[in-house]
């Protein structure tokens, strides 16, 4: 089976700003996503967990999406504003897929 290269893009932020950063994704052509609860982790400020918390803007989320290499500038564009004044990472990897017409 022949595949092709694509962009893999997660980018882990609060949960308050999920749907500020979907909509920045959708602005700049995305139009496929999933969104991923994170249970707990660990960074600058110490570790952290979801257990005990009440509201869903304690938490994080992960929005992860693959696309073609052509969509990734405009997207980090888009995206980065809003990783850079809040809690957040944003990762991309090279990845392939089957039907390339699909991102």
């Amino acid at each position: 089976m022949e595949t092709h290269k694509a962009k893999r893009v997660a980018v882990i932020i609060e949960a308050i700003m999920q749907s500020r950063l979907t909509n920045a994704m959708e602005s700049a052509g995305i139009t496929g996503y999933s969104v991923l609860p994170v249970l707990a982790g660990g960074g600058r400020s110490g570790n952290w967990s979801r257990d005990g918390q009440i509201s869903r803007g304690q938490g994080m989320v992960q929005v992860l999406c693959i696309i073609s290499p052509e969509k990734l500038d405009n997207l980090l564009e888009n995206a980065f504003p809003l990783v850079e004044r809040h809690i957040g990472v944003i990762t991309v990897s090279d990845c392939e897929v089957l039907r390339a017409e699909r991102f």
